[in-house]
């Protein structure tokens, strides 16, 4: 089995690399890809060192599966030329997202359109990730009709310049001159904007979330109101999530089919102060949900809180599931 990561010096592809070793996924020869000023870097992977090299090198290795988290740009150049000798290529950018002879996968709900000629394989936007794990099971059983998410979104989802920004603002108190990474101080600060702005006033990162949602559920039909903001947190993400449903519902119910479902943690004991929390979903792979109380000024409406690891689940960990599905089906290997 030979495994390559493409942008492996990045934030993601540092993750992917842990993820890989965590879950044990079988690699016989690992090929570290990156930009040509990190060429020769060695990348320890379990308990062995390997140089990084230029993606054409790692082409010609023609590996079985190429995990990349090296842009949409590079995405589009390169991924092409992985497939083209038979590998399979699992994105995490959003360039292949919504092509329509793409997959775009999060394995507990939609694993099954999968299928065996399937070269170039999207994960998607960490956002929806999150909102999407919880929300499909009850939209099998209840039927959604609107989606409002308020995103409160880690600068990790940023890279590490954006991390940088605010730890420096942290320690000094001023970035220099702005606009840094953000055009506005991140520390003491939240950006309502993530991503570019498009003409209706919504901005690329919220889009995201309605056409993806509507791509993994299979249902276009579902009203998805998303705003997206930027927070000063190093953790993971937080959103606010209302629903409303075709059917009704009860809380118990809800608690329950949650329990029941792969990758998601209810935290819900607002008496004894049990609630998810950015920071303690940072280094963990589920989807953690609480706060659920019923919205009044619906029929049948549902508001609930929910925090993910962005950088984990929302990225990494979704890749390497995705990866492992893969494996299951004897498709690589």
């Amino acid at each position: 089995m030979k495994v390559s990561v493409v942008g492996v010096t990045g934030l993601v592809g540092t993750r992917m690399v842990e993820v890989l070793e965590e879950r044990n996924f079988p690699v016989d020869e690992f090929i570290p890809v990156a930009s040509g000023r990190s060429v020769g870097k060695k990348i320890s992977f379990k308990g062995k060192e390997y140089p990084v090299v230029q993606a054409g090198e790692a082409v010609s290795r023609r590996p079985d599966l190429a995990l990349f988290s090296a842009g949409a740009e590079i995405s589009r150049e390169l991924a092409p030329r992985f497939a083209s000798v038979g590998c399979r290529v699992v994105d995490n950018s959003s360039c292949w997202r919504m092509d329509p002879t793409k997959k775009l996968v999060v394995p507990e709900i939609n694993a099954d359109v999968l299928e065996k000629d399937d070269y170039i394989i999207a994960n998607p936007n960490c956002s929806t990730i999150q909102m999407l794990l919880p929300l499909a099971p009850l939209h099998r059983k209840y039927v959604i009709k609107r989606i409002v998410v308020s995103t409160y979104q880690s600068v990790t989802g940023s890279g590490t310049p954006a991390m940088n920004q605010m730890r420096a603002e942290r320690e000094g108190g001023v970035w220099g001159e702005y606009p840094a990474f953000y055009h506005y101080p991140i520390d003491q600060n939240v950006i309502p904007h993530i991503d570019d702005f498009l003409e209706t006033g919504y901005t690329k990162e919220e889009m995201k979330m309605v056409n993806e949602t509507h791509k993994i559920l299979g249902d276009y039909s579902i009203g998805v109101s998303p705003t997206t903001a930027r927070v000063p947190v190093l953790g993971g993400h937080s959103e606010s999530i209302n629903l409303e449903f075709e059917n009704d519902f009860t809380l118990e119910d809800v608690r329950e089919i949650w329990s029941g479902t792969e990758g998601v943690t209810v935290q819900d004991d607002p008496a004894s102060f049990v609630y998810p929390m950015p920071l303690y979903s940072l280094g963990k792979d589920d989807v953690f949900v609480g706060r659920l109380r019923r919205d009044p000024s619906v029929k049948y409406g549902l508001n609930f809180w929910c925090v993910s690891d962005n950088i984990r689940k929302g990225a990494a960990t979704n890749a390497v599931q995705i990866a492992e599905v893969l494996l299951r089906k004897g498709w690589i290997g």
